[in-house]
């Protein structure tokens, strides 16, 4: 166990100062990543790459990732008619990297492209845009918060890549078919629920049933109660999704991820005319949601590591869930988001070049162990099982009928 300690008195302190002495899990999971001094991406615990990190990410294995991403930026640009200026807005931007190897390549390829690009970077970790500051010092950069881009303000592209697993996610849990919400209190006396504590119609769980954690190990207990808003509820009718088919066991666990909705509502607002690009792992709702898959999704990362345990090394460690991306497709349409396509990562990169890159390889004059290692980490951003297996969402706002009828490169599976 390795948690720390000034954030789990801080959890607990919000625990026990709640109206009813619980919090969900959204509230807990946002604490242990977010909390403006103990969180894991507000603090210096927050570690990505291959040395002393938790994870890497595309960006990590070489330029090739931002630079095949690049060439879909200039298409998107060229379809809307080249715009003086295209706002290209990295949301999530880790530790800068991707934003490096694409404005080097617009700069030494795309000169013109470069000179109209306006390259925005939101990022919520004071830590990592310290990180990023300093590694983009010399390149055309600004640095802003999602809420403070005026309304219908961009034209270009919003994008992220593996931004949205790490929003706060409520659990659930169902109860003789019921819909019942996982909630988190401290170890106390039992009385009545009206009273601010734990009454007893809920039901207790001696922490998360996947990974069981001796009571003596936490401050925190898993209960689970009524749901805290009616959304959670309407979620499924969102992504027509049946928990009362008959098909999900008793007991049956999953996430629901009320943020992504929330973020793309106001990415959706911001956005005058073009595309928002969402890379991540994740499935469409009907897998997602298969009453085979009962706990759930929910990842923690730490130092290379993964397990499900969110209640141990508390701050020190990453916790994730995969996307549901046809949660995104949905309330996109709803928020005025087009879809305009859906495709695996490896499939996505393929179409911008990737193949062309690898067959590349062996022409190139470098030592052999760079060559492998060149052609290796290639190989890894084409894997169905690893980060050849992401899924990649496009969707559109205000195209005219001439621009949407332009097929993206990413999105022309090659035969």
């Amino acid at each position: 166990m390795n948690s720390n300690p000034l954030l789990c008195a801080a959890i607990a302190h919000h625990v026990t100062t709640s109206p009813q002495q619980r919090i969900t899990f959204a509230e807990f999971m946002d604490m242990a990543l977010y909390h403006p001094e103990h969180g894991y991406y507000s603090s210096d615990a927050v570690k990505i790459g291959f040395q002393g990190g938790d994870f890497f990410t595309s960006p990590n294995l070489s330029a090739d990732f931002g630079e095949l991403l690049a060439e879909q930026f200039l298409q998107m640009w060229e379809i809307l008619g080249r715009p003086v200026t295209f706002s290209l807005v990295e949301m999530g931007a880790g530790q800068g990297l991707l934003a490096l190897h694409i404005l080097k390549y617009y700069q030494l390829q795309y000169p013109d492209f470069f000179t109209a690009l306006e390259y925005v970077i939101v990022e919520k970790s004071p830590t990592l845009r310290q990180e990023q500051q300093q590694r983009l010092q010399d390149l055309p950069v600004r640095w802003c918060n999602l809420e403070d881009i005026p309304s219908n303000a961009i034209v270009g592209c919003f994008f992220s890549n593996e931004l949205v697993d790490a929003f706060p996610v409520h659990q659930f849990t169902l109860e003789n078919g019921e819909l019942q919400e996982i909630y988190l209190t401290t170890q106390g006396d039992e009385t009545d629920a009206e009273s601010g504590r734990r009454g007893d119609a809920v039901k207790e769980f001696s922490m998360s049933p996947r990974s069981p954690v001796p009571v003596s190990s936490t401050p925190f207990i898993e209960i689970a109660a009524e749901p805290s808003t009616p959304q959670l509820a309407e979620y499924f009718d969102l992504v027509g999704i049946d928990l009362t088919s008959g098909a999900y066991p008793d007991g049956y666990r999953s996430e629901i991820n009320l943020a992504a909705l929330d973020w793309l509502s106001i990415v959706a607002d911001r956005l005058q005319r073009g595309y928002v690009l969402t890379i991540d792992y994740g499935y469409p709702a009907t897998r997602y949601y298969n009453p085979r898959r009962s706990q759930g999704t929910l990842q923690c990362y730490y130092h290379h590591r993964f397990h499900d345990n969110p209640y141990i090394n508390i701050g020190r460690q990453d916790i994730t869930a995969h996307v549901d991306f046809t949660a995104l497709e949905c309330w996109g349409d709803r928020c005025g988001l087009k879809n305009v396509g859906f495709i695996q990562q490896g499939l996505f990169l393929m179409a911008l070049g990737l193949g062309e890159r690898i067959a590349a390889v062996s022409y190139q004059k470098q030592p052999l162990s760079q060559l492998l290692q060149r052609r290796e980490a290639l190989h890894q951003l084409l894997d169905p099982t690893g980060l050849g297996g992401f899924g990649v969402l496009i969707q559109s706002k205000n195209l005219e009928k001439t621009e949407i009828s332009q097929p993206l490169k990413g999105l022309t599976v090659p035969e």
